[in-house]
Order: structure tokens, then sequence, then C-alpha cells
């Protein structure tokens, strides 16, 4: 079956945006359920694209937002909780209704983002509901051969990429700290460009030998997380003295953050760094792509050094 139509769920946020805009290159039709349009309007005008308004957690607006695709992508997560959304809730439970909802409709390809290192007995809440959500789709499929669902999984290390907040956030405090308290910094991890993460989603929809797979996306090189802000601060050509926390300070660091306005860290988090986020794999020849360096992207989208860059600085102050 030639794949024409694809909705995309989570397709406004940073990984969503480079994955839309890659299909809407590759000339697919591209649905976008979000649950706020205006989080998306910088899609508006790629030619293949459509935005809709969607509550996710609605059964009826589900099935109305899916309906008529011919594949579906789940890029649906959160890094904190919230009175709205639990970990079980969104990392779980949902991806679990939404490919009941794809069986029910006859829609027969599902690609599904969750996480590296998630797992049953992963130290975390964030990486357990990964793994649970996992399981849920593994099972569903093996118990419903005749609905014929062609299920993909990807698993992959921190994301970086233009937009990102990971990166992002420690390029901001460098540059405003003088000293960088830093918790677990001997946590590895195994950093993949957002570009090559969207690349390997889009190549995947239509190759069969796909289906069924479960990827797990890292890039090139492992990093500590002292290795990862010193490259940074290369990156910005600033140099700051990092202290790093054992772990009941990361904890308390946490515990700290978490009664912020604004969460840029929780204990949670410092236990999902309990496992390094690194690949038990070389990268998947099927995709036949070299994952590119961290080092050769980073300067270009944190320096600001561009008119891309000045236009970006431009739509933060604006807060778009």
């Amino acid at each position: 079956m030639q794949l024409k139509e694809i909705c995309v769920i989570g397709g406004s946020g940073f990984v969503g945006s480079a994955i839309v805009t890659k299909l809407d290159a590759a000339g697919y039709q591209v649905k976008v359920l979000t649950r706020r349009r205006e989080a998306a309007k910088h899609l508006l005008l790629l030619p293949h694209v459509e935005v809709l308004e969607c509550n996710i957690l609605d059964n009826q607006a589900l099935r109305k937002g899916i309906s008529g695709s011919d594949a579906v992508i789940n890029l649906i997560g959160i890094l904190h909780q919230t009175r709205r959304s639990s970990f079980d809730l969104m990392h779980h439970q949902f991806p679990a209704r939404l490919a009941k909802t794809c069986i029910d409709l006859g829609i027969t390809r599902l690609l599904h983002m969750s996480s590296l290192r998630a797992g049953k007995h992963a130290p975390s809440q964030y990486l357990r509901s990964k793994g649970a959500g996992e399981a849920a789709l593994l099972a569903l499929v093996e118990k419903s051969h005749i609905s014929k669902l062609n299920l993909t999984i990807f698993k992959p290390s921190v994301i970086f990429g233009r937009g990102d907040r990971f990166i992002n956030l420690f390029a901001t405090l460098i540059k405003v700290m003088p000293v960088l308290l830093l918790a677990k910094p001997q946590a590895k991890f195994q950093p993949i460009w957002v570009e090559d993460v969207a690349t390997c989603f889009v190549l995947s929809l239509q190759n069969q030998t796909s289906y069924g797979q479960i990827y797990e996306l890292a890039g090139p090189k492992v990093y500590t997380f002292r290795e990862l802000v010193k490259a940074v601060m290369t990156a910005l050509g600033i140099h700051r003295r990092i202290i790093g926390l054992n772990d009941s300070l990361s904890y308390f660091q946490a515990a700290l953050m978490e009664l912020m306005p604004v969460k840029l860290m929780s204990r949670d988090n410092v236990r999902s760094m309990a496992v390094d986020s690194i690949s038990s794999a070389p990268f998947p020849v099927v995709f036949g792509l070299v994952p590119t360096a961290l080092e050769a992207v980073i300067p270009e989208y944190l320096v600001n050094a561009n008119t891309r860059g000045a236009y970006d600085r431009f739509r933060s102050l604006a807060a778009r």
C-alpha cells in the first residue's frame, strides 16, 4: 500500500517540527494534531501540512483526528508530570489507546517514539512509563495479527538541535552563571541530531524491513554529562567552573528545582541518569545514515551568528 497521508501527533514540538518538515519535503500530505494551533503556526506555511486542534485524551476527538490517515506517528512525551498529564497517562495509556483506534479505523502503519533505556525495571518513572508503553503496543500487535498493524518503535538518546531544551538550557546557564553545579556529572549520553532522527522516521514509513522493529538511535560519540557541558562551553567560547554533585546533592538540587515555577530538573530526571543513555548496538544500517557529530552542529545554532539565529532570537523574545 502506498502511504500518502500521515498524521503526526505531537508534531508541533521540537522533534515533531523536524519530522513534519521532512515529510512535507518528501511529498506526503501531513496532518498535525496539536492541543493549541497557535503552537504549530510555524508549520502552516508548509504546502502539504494541515494543522488541527485536537484533545487527544478525548476518544472521539482522537478518532476524528486520525481518521483517513494512512499512517500515524506518535511523538507524545513529557519530561515532568502535572495534574493534567502523568507519565502513565501519556506514555503508557495513550499509545495503547492510539493503537486500538488505528486498528478500529483500519490504519495499518504506526511509528512510535520511546526512549533509550526505557523498560520495566528502569530507575525512573519516566523510563518505566515509556517501557510500559512499548510493552502495551507490542502485546496489542501480537494479539491482533488480523489487524496487520505494522509497528516501528524508536528509542533515541538525548536529541539535540536548534530549539532543543537540553543543549540550549545549558548554553543559557553557561552564559549567566559563573559556576555550574552539575548533577550526576558522570552520567553518560550518546546525543543524536534531531535531523537524523527525523530522517529515520521518514525513511522507515514505507520500508517493510522496519515493520515490527525496535531501533535505538544514538550519535557517533558517548559523553559524560560533564564532557557534554564542556562541549557546549567550547562552542560558545566561554569557560565556567563545573562542580560535580554527588548523588545526595544531585537529588537535593533537583528537589529545590521542583519548587520553581518552571521545572528545569526533577528528582525523576536524576533517577533517569542512573542508567547510561547509550546504545547497545551500532546505528541501524537500514537507514543508510552516518549520524552527525554534536560538534559539527551546535556551534551553528548556539552562537546565533547568522540570519536564522537572529530570527530565532527575535521569536524567542516575542514569546513565539
